[in-house]
Parts: structure tokens; C-alpha cells; sequence
């Protein structure tokens, strides 16, 4: 496996339902500037790179539309993969990245506005006399004021004013929606509905909502599930070419850490069906090789399924069981065990006395 870099690689075309990459040659000349190095990654490469650069380098390689770059070269369509999200070749949460910039101002602004909120200023104002006049003079207001710095030194978020004028503080906040409206959840809100993921996802407070999320992220990811079966599909056709012998096929179980349960209980009722007994346990989390391995040990080595007999039920009975007949006189059968005459009910008695 050799991964190439994504910002060279267009697919425009499918083939066979598999995407057909191409690859811009003009890479080798744009990070290895040394012609010896360059020479040395293009044997590094598969041989097509090199072929593909050599024709690059003949002027063969056209852009295939007005404003293409020259240098496209189509690579083998069975020899490269390339993987995405819902199809498309950008990142899905991009549409995010402004939101998370404004989200990070934003917070920054609150951080800001709770270290204003938790400020206090202590006011001395001098006291004048009934004709306007200071009843300090300024030396010792100063005298004063750095009193009461002093004293308050240590204090945190304390600071001191000293004036001879009226203060007044001006509030420019709206009162009504202030006390309503959360702004840093609003901007918060934003960026999950830029992601089309649900807040509830990750700080959940109603269960409905929370599950309709996750449905539509399983969703999402079953698309690149579906690239990683094909892909694995396509590494075993070589080990099929003779099927009268044996045939691979790889199958990725849609199983998440939310749903396993649920589907280890519909693969166990399927088993009852005649299906598939290991879907259940592969669902659990259990190699098909352990299962294997487990039910040999248990059964051929130990001897367990003779030796833990489960109670005899219509599910658990053999076929040899099974073809007992039922008899009313309490013999060993296939039924429901006889309750005692103190457990039956006033009308079972009296028909099985009508019948004697």
C-alpha cells in the first residue's frame, strides 16, 4: 500500500463501480527539485508513474477542459482506491471551520465579560463643604487614596477610585434579553447546525432527538463502510480464481457501539430460522476463527455438550426427544411438565376427573 498525496489525485470517472484516479505528474517536479532525486522516487513508485512522467515531460499530458492543468495522467483502475465521505472529495465538516472561528471569539468575549462582571470598584468620594468648597486638599486626598490601595493590596479583583465628582456607571446591556438569551449558546448552536450534527449528540437531554442523531451518523459512515468491503473484495480476486475449490468473499457487519445488542438479538432470532449461528457472536465482537476454535474445544475436547445438558424444552430437545410420544400418566415427553393437583385451577381438575 502506498498512499499518495491527495492534493496531486482527481477522480472524475467510475469503473465498475470503482473510482478511476488520476494523478498529476508535474508532483515529481515540484517536490524533488534534484533531478537524482527525482529519479530515485519514480522507481520507488509502480512503473506507470514513471511512464505517466516521461510523457508529462514529452508535452503529451493536455488539460482535458479550458482552465485544466496539464499532467493528468489516468492511473490502473485495479491497482489504486481512493475512500471519501457521502461522495464528495472535501472534508465534510469544512463549512464548520468559520463557525469555530467565530465560536472561539465569541467565548474569548465572555471570558472578558465574566472578569468585568467579577471586578468591584471601591469609591471614596471627598466631601465638600456647603459652599463648594474641598474640605481636603489634594495632598491629602492622595494621602487617602493610597491608604486604602495599600490596605487592599491583596484583594483580588478590587480596585480603588478616589474623586471629588459625582459617579455614575452607564449599563449598555439590554436588561430584558440579557436575562433570557444565552449569546454564547447561539453561537454554539451554529456550529453544529454548520456540522448537520445534533448538540444533543454530545450534551444530550431527551432521548428521541439523541437517537435520530446517531441513525443519521451511522448513516453517513455506511457509504465508507461500503468503500472498505469493496475495496477488501477486490484484494481477494485473485485467491478466486479457481471457485470450484473455494470462494472469498469479505462482509463488514454494519455493527456500532450503539446497536451491536440489537443485532446480536435479530442475528440470534435468524439463527432459530436456520441462518447463519455465527452472525451473533461476530456481532458481540468474536473472531469467526475464535468461534470456530471456542465450539471445537467446548464440544470435541471437553465434552461440554454432554456435560451441561440445559433443561428439556421444546427449543433445547433433540430430534430423538422430540419423537417421544406425550402420555398423561407423568412418562418422560416432549410437553409441558404436569403441575401438582395444588397448582392446577377448579376447572383442569374436573376435566381430567369427567375423562377417568
Amino acid at each position: 500500500m502506498q498512499e499518495l498525496p491527495p492534493r496531486y489525485c482527481r477522480t472524475r470517472l467510475i469503473v465498475n463501480g470503482q473510482p478511476a484516479v488520476e494523478f498529476n505528474m508535474k508532483y515529481f517536479d515540484d517536490i524533488f527539485t534534484n533531478a537524482e532525486q527525482r529519479t530515485r522516487m519514480l522507481k520507488i513508485f509502480p512503473p506507470e508513474f514513471e511512464k505517466g512522467y516521461r510523457l508529462y515531460k514529452q508535452g503529451k499530458l493536455k488539460p482535458d477542459f479550458p482552465g485544466d492543468e496539464a499532467g493528468w495522467y489516468l492511473l490502473e483502475v485495479g491497482s489504486v482506491i481512493k475512500f471519501n465521505l457521502n461522495g464528495e472529495d472535501f472534508p465534510p465538516f469544512i463549512a464548520v471551520i468559520p463557525a469555530i472561528i467565530d465560536l472561539d471569539a465569541a467565548q474569548d468575549l465572555d471570558r472578558r465579560k465574566m472578569q468585568q462582571q467579577l471586578l468591584k470598584i471601591i469609591i471614596q468620594k471627598m466631601p465638600i463643604d456647603k459652599n463648594g468648597d474641598l474640605v481636603f486638599d489634594v495632598d491629602e486626598a492622595k494621602e487617602l487614596h493610597n491608604n486604602a490601595v495599600q490596605m487592599l493590596s491583596k484583594a483580588i479583583g478590587i480596585d480603588v477610585l478616589t474623586t471629588f465628582a459625582d459617579v455614575e456607571v452607564a449599563d449598555m446591556a439590554d436588561n430584558k434579553t440579557s436575562t433570557t438569551t444565552d449569546e454564547l449558546e447561539k453561537v454554539e448552536r451554529t456550529v453544529y447546525n454548520e456540522a448537520g450534527v445534533s448538540q444533543m449528540q454530545f450534551n444530550t437531554d431527551g432521548n428521541i432527538a439523541l437517537e435520530k442523531s446517531i441513525l443519521n451518523d451511522e448513516a453517513s459512515m455506511w457509504n465508507l463502510i461500503q468503500q472498505f468491503e469493496t475495496f477488501l473484495n477486490t484484494l481477494l480476486i485473485p485467491y478466486n480464481r479457481s471457485p470450484k475449490k473455494v470462494t472469498y468473499r469479505a462482509q463488514i457487519l454494519p455493527t456500532t457501539i450503539y446497536n451491536y445488542k440489537d443485532l446480536a438479538k435479530q442475528y440470534k432470532e435468524h439463527t432459530q430460522l436456520g441462518y447463519s449461528k455465527m452472525l451473533p457472536q461476530i456481532a458481540l465482537g468474536q473472531a469467526q476463527s475464535a468461534i470456530l476454535s471456542t465450539a471445537y474445544f467446548e464440544n470435541d475436547i471437553l465434552d461440554l455438550v454432554n456435560v451441561f445438558i440445559p433443561p428439556l424444552m421444546s427449543s433445547t430437545m433433540n430430534a430423538e426427544v422430540l419423537g417421544k410420544k406425550v402420555s398423561d400418566s407423568g412418562k418422560e415427553g416432549a410437553g409441558r411438565p404436569e403441575k401438582a393437583d395444588d397448582e392446577k385451577s377448579t376447572k383442569t381438575i374436573q376435566n381430567k376427573e369427567s375423562m377417568s
